[in-house]
């Protein structure tokens, strides 16, 4: 009789152990992919997230985006003419010091956080309401994530417009300026406002098709990775870095033109001057095009491919590993906070 005591006691206290082990086993895997699902509601989450990835993304990589700036030049100065990047970064740094490869980068750190948080959270939202609207008519889910996608450039491109007009002013070869202030208030001075937002048309077109892109490939690619959905710093990274690439390749037409716009380069502005152009500004994304046509042909709308994929390809890795890490790493926290407030209701 006492032994069937112990071997009931034992097997009670053995269930209780395996159910232990259940629950914290259940606990890891909802932690591990919850946070695929956190809450659109919780616009602070993605706010903070996304600032932090577009802060990390643009300074890890800045001295790269410098040299695409450079590289898109259409009439570039003897001594501002570059084999690749690699030859670039070495020549800047050599000729004209270490820090100028930062140049700017100042600013970009001040417009990349409010931006990326507005665009990371106009993202979820528009991606939970569409998926909303997909559920019920069995829409494509590659169209919803294009969509959204869109939907958060406009959002992103608004805040982000003014400052690429600075940064690049800056990046360009013998810069006039002495910093970001004397910059921002030479530009207003001779040109106002407009100058400012004479890239938006196709700074805009040149990213909903690049985010639209990114997003469709990168959604993809993590689904394919990575199907459970659980929290995978190599899925987001190869993810990412994939979708930038891709993009970057496609658009880099309206990204020479975007650039052209930005910085009103003055080799270039005066050689069309010469053949007739009656304005002293490119005025605008068609203007832009025709000049680049002018100026270098059909090759000139891929001047600096290589420059721009080597920039976006670590960049949208880097930010979609910031980003989806903040995401899992608040997860925890959010849990915790829910539970408490069940217990006391």
């Amino acid at each position: 009789m006492d032994e069937e005591n112990i071997n009931s006691q034992y097997g009670l206290q053995f269930g209780r152990w395996k159910l232990q082990e259940l629950a914290s086993l259940s606990e890891q895997i909802m932690e591990e992919s919850e946070y695929e699902t956190l809450p659109t509601e919780n616009l602070g989450v993605h706010m903070l997230a996304g600032a932090f990835a577009g802060i990390m993304e643009h300074c890890v990589m800045y001295p790269v985006d410098f040299v695409k700036t450079r590289m898109q030049s259409l009439r570039p100065n003897p001594n501002a003419i570059y084999q690749n990047v690699g030859h670039a970064l070495k020549t800047i740094t050599k000729k004209e010091g270490g820090r100028t490869v930062i140049r700017g980068v100042n600013i970009v750190i001040a417009g990349a956080g409010p931006a990326h948080g507005i665009y990371f959270a106009s993202y979820e939202m528009a991606r939970k309401a569409l998926g909303n609207v997909r559920s019920t008519s069995g829409q494509n889910s590659a169209m919803a994530n294009a969509v959204a996608g869109a939907l958060a450039t406009l959002c992103h491109d608004a805040v982000m417009n003014p400052v690429d007009v600075i940064k690049q002013r800056m990046q360009i070869y013998n810069s006039p300026y002495r910093g970001v202030l004397d910059c921002t208030r030479h530009v207003w001075k001779t040109e106002r406002i407009t100058a400012f937002y004479r890239s938006y048309t196709t700074q805009v077109t040149m990213n909903i098709p690049f985010q639209s892109l990114h997003f469709v490939v990168y959604e993809f690619m993590r689904e394919w990775l990575n199907p459970q959905h659980n929290y995978d710093p190599k899925t987001h990274l190869i993810a990412g870095g994939t979708a930038g690439a891709l993009a970057a390749a496609v658009t880099t037409p309206l990204d020479v033109a975007k650039t052209l716009l930005n910085t009103q380069e003055q080799n270039a502005v005066g050689a069309i001057m010469n053949q007739g152009h009656k304005h002293p500004l490119v005025s605008g994304m068609i203007d832009a095009v025709r000049t680049i046509y002018k100026l270098q042909g059909f090759r000139g709308y891929f001047q600096g491919l290589q420059a721009r994929v080597l920039y976006q390809a670590p960049s949208c890795a880097i930010c979609w590993s910031s980003y989806e890490f903040l995401k899992f790493w608040f997860i925890p926290e959010k849990e915790c906070q829910r539970m408490e407030v069940e217990m006391n209701s």
